[in-house]
């Protein structure tokens, strides 16, 4: 096994971010892509965080992120994550990966092909293993969470979020307008159904409450002044009140599918792709 091999990731919310930090204890030099404003909202656990920050830590890994390719891939060899804004991966040809992972979770596939490297991966609904991606991983909790698809597609997305204490729906929350958002609650914050945890301004300067859905506590909520669309999913609560360290540290799906996803990188080694 070949463990500097070059991956390239796309996207690096929690989930993939779950998946870097996976790749990084392994060992790999590990590069991963956003857009230039990122609407992630488990910011505490994710790497897209990098972004604005220019540098953020989860779970004891650091993620920087750079302007020029070059500079990402020689700091990926170190025991740091590098992060470049590059959505349409203009990258590629100057960092040249053995493996690219795309987990935007777009629900659908926006660009990836087999052929960027010799092993392509894609999680979640959008992909078919021996199409568009050498391997696909299951991202719908349940019984075939972080399954490797080596042909087929991953089950198509439901709309529904998965399910925590019987709640699914109603525990995540999606703008009622477009406008800028102003959040009033920090992540980790405990709420009651009904308390305002943010407000969003339209263009004309009317103001629209946030209202927290059910009990709990505030896992997720988009960035402070962030210029959200109506219906763009904005904040998650979680109904677990004992549970608040949940809100820093990588989720148990997050895990499967990075264990899953560099378990598909061996198997593609295996097979000298």
């Amino acid at each position: 096994m070949d463990f500097n091999c070059k991956i390239l990731v796309r996207g690096a919310g929690d989930i993939a971010t779950g998946i870097i930090w996976c790749l990084k204890k392994a060992g790999f030099p590990v590069v991963c892509t956003e857009i230039e404003k990122p609407s992630t909202i488990r910011r505490t656990v994710a790497f897209s965080e990098a972004v604005y920050e220019g540098e953020t830590k989860v779970d004891g890994i650091v993620c920087k992120k750079f302007d020029d390719y070059e500079s990402a891939l020689s700091n990926s060899y170190s025991n740091d994550v590098s992060l470049i804004v590059d959505e349409n991966l203009d990258s590629l040809d100057v960092i040249k990966p053995d493996v690219v992972i795309d987990s935007i979770l777009a629900k659908k596939n926006i660009g990836t092909n087999i052929d960027m490297a010799k092993t392509v991966i894609g999680v979640g609904p959008g992909f078919t293993a021996g199409v568009d991606c050498n391997y696909a991983i299951e991202t719908m909790r349940g019984h075939k969470l972080a399954y490797i698809y080596e042909e087929g597609s991953p089950i198509e997305n439901t709309g529904v979020p998965g399910s925590i204490n019987g709640i699914t729906n109603e525990r995540v929350i999606h703008a009622e307008s477009d406008g800028v958002i102003h959040v009033l609650c920090k992540i980790s914050d405990i709420v009651k159904k009904g308390d305002i945890i943010a407000k969003i301004v339209d263009n004309d300067g009317n103001e629209k409450n946030v209202l927290a859905s059910i009990d709990g506590v505030l896992r997720g909520i988009i960035r402070d002044r962030f210029e959200v669309k109506k219906n763009l999913k904005i904040a998650d609560i979680d109904p677990r009140i004992n549970e608040l360290e949940n809100c820093f540290t990588i989720s148990d799906k997050a895990r499967s599918i990075g264990t899953a996803t560099l378990l598909a990188i061996i198997m593609g080694e295996k097979r000298g792709r």
